[in-house]
């Protein structure tokens, strides 16, 4: 475990060269860092334009220097930030600086964690932070944003006052057990129940689509060879990602791209075409295709308009993961000179579209969208994460049990109490280190 009262630093932005750069640093040696480098402590919350020294009183740069004194700060400790041209070397000698005089090398994500642990910001936040940074969308941007504001927080904890509410009085029910007095019917509990559940599941669906913003979608194209799932890829993409030629097994191995579609991202994976071969390399390709079907949510089944699904797409079909979504595209409408349509035949979506003239595409996108469930311009998304899901899940699960035990107020106590901890582990309030430990292990260092 490493000492969260140690000074740490590192430098905040982005590797690389740019035309300015950031190291920042925090903990109690922050001052007199700022004293050893800039000759002076800058005055809280003021930017100053100074030189910053080497041990030797040597020029390193000139630049502005910000100091921030507890608990008005990012993490809640005292904090330096020291703003220098972007050149990668040049950084390097501040922190390099820095670190001479006291402080260690920060760890990804220990700057956020400081402010988490300070009660800056509470972990559906400091989650956020890495989720604005990352994110790849405007939306996903947009929502990210949100979440870190403290909207999500603030639904969950609106939620977890009437909960807390409630269970404080089953609990003063289960003090008065002699009492000829029916606590329960008096006190409305089953009305406040289902009043705390159709609150949670607004904000379930909520954080449903910011989930959906931040982890996307992952669509594998499938089909034979020059079957167009490379042009289909190219469609989709609105560039030429993927190389399309007519011979037989062009695309060889898997090739991803991240596309949008009215904000929702899209992880399209081009596939070798499945066939019989006996080239070595197209065989990898072949099992590889099968792979990215295992860790996909939808399937794009490409046939030939014209030839239809023979043996070869049901051999293929059979080998699929149940669970997976799938979607056939028969492709080549423009040499029938058909119209684009959709249609559901035995509980099966088949699309007919052309990925050569772009007949079509928007159906599909449409028809992806829905399968998502995503709901563009839905008001009030916030980013949330597989975990905050999973919590709410489990919310929604002792809610429901607390129901059907409404008459057995020990039993629906105790779910109550089990729905109160799922829920606070979503702000942090009841959080293992080890989780906090892989949260924050994922972010950027500097951050």
């Amino acid at each position: 475990m490493l000492d969260n009262n140690d000074t740490i630093a590192a430098i905040a932005t982005a590797s690389g060269a740019g035309g300015i750069g950031v190291v920042r640093v925090s903990g109690a040696l922050s001052q007199s860092i700022a004293v050893e480098i800039l000759g002076a402590c800058p005055a809280p919350r003021h930017a100053a334009y100074l030189p910053f020294y080497d041990a030797k009183q040597q020029l390193i740069d000139r630049g502005i220097a910000i100091y921030y004194q507890n608990p008005h700060s990012y993490t809640g400790d005292d904090v330096l930030e020291l703003q220098a041209h972007g050149g990668t070397s040049l950084m390097q000698l501040l922190l390099a600086r820095c670190i001479e005089l006291g402080a260690r090398q920060a760890k990804p994500g220990e700057f956020t964690k400081r402010a988490y642990l300070n009660d800056k910001i509470d972990l559906a936040q400091a989650e956020a932070v890495a989720d604005v940074i990352n994110a790849t969308t405007l939306e996903a941007a947009k929502s990210a944003v949100r979440s870190l504001s403290g909207e999500f927080s603030n639904s969950i904890n609106a939620v977890l006052a009437k909960l807390i509410n409630l269970r404080m009085y089953v609990e003063a029910c289960l003090d008065f057990p002699e009492e000829e007095i029916d606590f329960i019917t008096q006190g409305n509990v089953a009305e406040k129940l289902a009043s705390i559940a159709l609150e949670l599941k607004s904000v379930f669906a909520k954080a449903k689509q910011g989930s959906l913003l931040r982890e996307g979608m992952h669509i594998v194209l499938v089909g034979q060879p020059n079957v167009g799932k490379s042009s289909l890829m190219n469609q989709l993409s609105g560039e030429e990602v993927a190389i399309v030629t007519p011979v037989a097994g062009t695309t060889r191995d898997s090739i991803k791209t991240l596309i949008q579609i009215n904000g929702l991202p899209l992880h399209i994976i081009d596939t070798a075409g499945l066939r019989d071969t006996k080239d070595e390399v197209e065989k990898i390709g072949i099992a590889r295709t099968y792979q990215a079907l295992e860790n996909a949510q939808v399937a794009l089944l490409l046939v030939d308009a014209a030839k239809g699904i023979g043996e070869t797409e049901k051999i293929v079909l059979n080998r699929m993961p149940q669970a997976i979504a799938k979607i056939w595209v028969h492709n080549k409408i423009d040499a029938s000179n058909d119209s684009p349509k959709m249609v559901e035949i035995s509980d099966e979506t088949h699309i007919y579209l052309s990925a050569k003239t772009g007949a079509g595409i928007d159906l599909l996108k449409q028809h992806l969208l829905s399968i998502a469930g995503y709901q563009q311009n839905a008001e009030g998304i916030f980013m949330a994460r597989a975990r905050h899901l999973t919590a709410l899940e489990y919310v929604e699960k002792h809610l429901s049990n607390a129901t059907l035990q409404i008459n057995a107020a020990e039993l629906a106590a105790e779910e109550l109490k089990l729905a109160q901890e799922a829920l606070s582990s979503i702000t942090g309030e009841f959080t293992p280190d080890d989780l906090l430990g892989e949260i924050f292990s994922k972010f950027c260092i500097g951050k």
